[in-house]
C-alpha cells in the first residue's frame, strides 16, 4: 500500500511518459498536455519524422525533455527497442499511453489476412507486450498508469471499419485484463474512447462516406455538446486518469464524445437545447 501512496503523491516533475503515435493529432495533444503537467516525454512515430520533431520541440519549449524514437509498435522487436531506448534515456517510466493506431478500411468481404495482422498487431498486440516491457520500468518507482486510446468502432458498426473495430474491441478487453493483473504492481489501466475528433485522421474516411463534410456537419448537429471532440478534450481525460484523483478508476473505457453516442438529438436553436 505504501508504494501506491508514494507513487500517487510524488510530484510529476522528473516523471516520464511514453505516448505512442505522438507526432500528430490526439497523440500530440496528449504528449503536450503531459509535458505541461511536468512529464518528460518519449515521442514515438513511424512515418512522419518532421511532425514528431515539431512535437518534441514544443515539449522542450515547455521546459521538459523529449526523446524522439521511430518504431512500428506492431513489430515486437521495434516495440522492445522503444522501451529499451526509454530505459537508457530516463531509467524509468511512469505513464504509458497506447495511442498509435492503423488499419485497413475495407468491407468484410474484401479484408485480407495481411490487413488483419497489421491492424491487430499495432492496435491491440502492442498494448499487451508493451505492458510487459513497461511494468519493470514502472515498478522501479512504485507503479504507474497505462491508458489505451480506443474508438467507438469497438462497439458501433462504422463503414468499412470491421478490422479496426475488432482490434479496438480487443484493446478494450485487454484494458480490463491488464487492470486486474497489474493492480498488484500498483499500475492502473484504463482506456479512453474519443468520438469523431477534428484531426487529420478524418481525411482517411473521405473515401468511405459519400460526403465527409455532410457527415461531419450531421455528427456535430447530433452531438448534445454542440461540437466535435478536439484532441485537447481527449488529452485532458488521459491526463486526469494519470492523477492520484483517478486512482480508483480501473479497467474502464471513458467515452469522450460530447454525448453523441447517447442517441439523443438536440436542437441547439431552441431554448431547451444545451448551449
Amino acid at each position: 500500500m505504501a508504494a501506491t501512496l508514494d507513487w500517487a503523491l510524488m510530484d510529476s516533475v522528473d516523471r516520464v511518459a511514453l505516448v505512442t503515435g505522438s507526432g500528430r493529432g490526439i497523440g500530440r495533444a496528449i504528449a503536450l498536455r503531459l509535458a505541461r503537467d511536468g512529464y518528460h516525454l518519449v515521442i514515438n512515430y513511424l512515418r512522419h519524422r518532421t511532425a514528431a520533431d515539431e512535437t518534441a520541440d514544443e515539449v522542450r519549449r515547455l521546459g521538459r525533455h523529449a526523446l524522439v524514437f521511430k518504431a512500428n509498435v506492431g513489430e515486437l522487436d521495434q516495440l522492445a527497442a522503444l522501451f529499451s531506448a526509454t530505459d537508457q534515456e530516463y531509467g524509468r517510466l511512469d505513464v504509458l499511453v497506447n495511442n498509435a493506431a492503423s488499419g485497413y478500411n475495407r468491407p468484410v468481404m474484401e479484408q485480407k489476412p495481411r490487413g488483419w495482422e497489421w491492424t491487430f498487431n499495432i492496435n491491440a498486440r502492442s498494448a499487451l507486450f508493451g505492458a510487459q516491457h513497461a511494468v519493470p520500468l514502472m515498478t522501479r518507482n512504485g507503479g504507474g498508469c497505462i491508458v489505451n486510446v480506443t474508438s467507438m468502432g469497438s462497439q458501433r458498426v462504422l463503414p468499412d471499419y470491421v478490422v479496426v473495430g475488432a482490434s479496438k474491441a480487443a484493446l478494450e478487453a485487454l484494458t480490463r485484463y491488464l487492470a486486474v493483473e497489474l493492480a498488484v504492481h500498483h499500475i492502473s489501466v484504463n482506456a479512453v474512447s474519443p468520438g469523431m475528433a477534428a484531426t487529420e485522421a478524418l481525411l482517411h474516411f473521405r473515401d468511405l462516406v459519400q460526403d465527409l463534410d455532410e457527415t461531419v456537419n450531421r455528427v456535430t448537429a447530433e452531438t448534445p455538446a454542440g461540437r466535435l471532440v478536439t484532441p485537447d478534450d481527449v488529452a485532458n481525460v488521459v491526463a486526469f486518469l494519470c492523477t492520484p484523483e483517478a486512482t480508483m478508476i480501473r479497467g474502464q473505457v471513458i467515452v469522450v464524445d460530447g454525448g453523441y453516442t447517447l442517441g439523443h438529438r438536440i436542437d441547439h436553436g431552441t431554448k431547451n437545447g444545451w448551449q
